[in-house]
């Protein structure tokens, strides 16, 4: 019988990946309002700029003079709400679907199409429950606080949307934001390969407990893997989520045929540079605290039974 700090093993999952989830995000927020920014930026402008280091770099200076460090923090509070929640939910439902599959048995190694379905199906639930979050984030990243209209905060924001645009204003840009299920489904599917790999070239080292460097490692490849197939549906989901009364784009496939005519294939990839710069450290710190956690639960459940 699996020994569970919480009582219940599920939840101890949902502990640790909220936690791990709130971390990042405080750490990392800046790089998430940059690559906002550039993801709604629809003009024709040099695309190079948005997809290099130095057009990141240029563009926290210009947020952070322009603004105060004030600036680099705005949009926290639904970022926080949104990763701590999705995580914390996402590993719960995650480790629930998982479970089941292996028929409660948690040393039954599963197959890659087990993995992808389990993380899609936990994503696409966590992300109906969070899209209203993230509308909020979107807005409040893409303004500054001195903006016609800007939110002062989460939910300023969802009473706003919901006053003004109803209960559909929430739930912009949906669809994108479901079809981005496929980014933690791809994610967590290659981070579960690469942890079998770990354990059939290393089979004498405890394959439940991986040291902090393997976990970066894993962690980061797993993550580039997934960002690098699916980050045009991110771009997507921001500017839809950014509209609000005015309309330029009528959902997905009219704003790929926008995009695409006005921006060219590499219009897809804005803000790609911001993402991966905030994206690797966000998921190191998230699986690194996750997994210690994890294991903390682990070792010190059997002491309160």
């Amino acid at each position: 019988m699996q020994k569970s700090f919480f009582g219940n093993y599920a939840l101890d999952e949902a502990v640790a990946g909220f936690v791990a989830g709130a971390t990042s995000t405080v750490f990392l927020h800046p790089l998430e309002i940059v690559k906002i920014r550039f993801q709604i930026d629809d003009s024709a402008r040099s695309r190079r700029y948005w997809l290099s280091i130095g057009g990141t770099a240029k563009a926290l200076r210009v947020i952070a003079r322009s603004e105060g460090l004030v600036g680099l923090y705005r949009g926290l509070s639904p970022n926080f709400a949104g990763s701590a929640a999705s995580w914390g939910f996402y590993f719960y439902l995650y480790s629930l679907v998982k479970l089941r599959m292996a028929g409660k048995d948690k040393t039954q190694k599963l197959s890659p199409a087990q993995y992808l379905l389990a993380s899609a199906g936990a994503g696409a639930v966590v992300a109906l429950c969070t899209n209203p979050l993230w509308v909020v984030k979107v807005r409040m990243c893409a303004t500054t606080r001195g903006h016609p209209g800007a939110y002062s905060g989460l939910f300023d924001g969802l009473y706003q949307i919901v006053r003004y645009e109803g209960v559909r204003g929430l739930y912009k840009g949906l669809v994108p934001a479901l079809l981005s299920a496929s980014h933690g489904a791809l994610q967590f599917m290659a981070y579960e390969e690469l942890k079998k790999w770990r354990s059939r070239i290393n089979p004498d080292k405890d394959r439940n407990r991986l040291s902090n460097i393997e976990y970066i490692l894993l962690a980061s490849s797993s993550k580039i893997f997934a960002s690098t197939i699916t980050h045009p549906f991110q771009l997507i989901k921001a500017r839809l989520m950014n509209q609000r009364l005015e309309r330029k784009y009528y959902g997905v496939v009219d704003t790929i045929r926008k995009t695409y005519r006005l921006e060219g294939l590499l219009g897809f990839y804005k803000g790609l540079a911001p993402a991966v710069i905030r994206v690797l450290p966000g998921t190191c710190v998230t699986f690194v605290v996750y997994e210690n956690l994890s294991s903390y639960f682990r070792e010190h459940a059997q002491k309160l039974t």
